[in-house]
């Protein structure tokens, strides 16, 4: 059973004017897409180093979309009739 696919990762940071980083991650499988979204601000006594605020906040948006994609795998799982994970279960599928 072979399967290839491809799916693309469209990250987008935004900052405002108070310091604040945006990111949105995009996933779009081709069927469906999930949008990740993180955020970093700059304390007030720190340098401003926006290349800092973008890694922070691309990097929790990764982090949103990597829970999110999870959450839909457990769904599809169950859909499946496998058991969900429990709290200390990684998930996937048993070797």
């Amino acid at each position: 059973m072979s399967h290839t696919a491809e799916w693309k990762v469209r990250l987008h940071l935004f900052e405002d004017d108070d310091g604040t980083t945006k990111a949105h991650a995009v996933l779009d499988t081709g069927t469906s897409a999930l949008t990740g979204r993180g955020s970093a601000h700059c304390h007030p006594a720190d340098a401003n180093v926006p290349e800092i605020g973008d890694e922070l906040a691309a990097g929790r948006a990764m982090v949103d979309l990597a829970h999110q994609l999870l959450n839909a795998a457990e769904r599809d799982m169950e859909g499946t009739g496998a058991p969900r994970p429990g709290p200390r279960q990684a998930a996937g599928w048993p070797l």
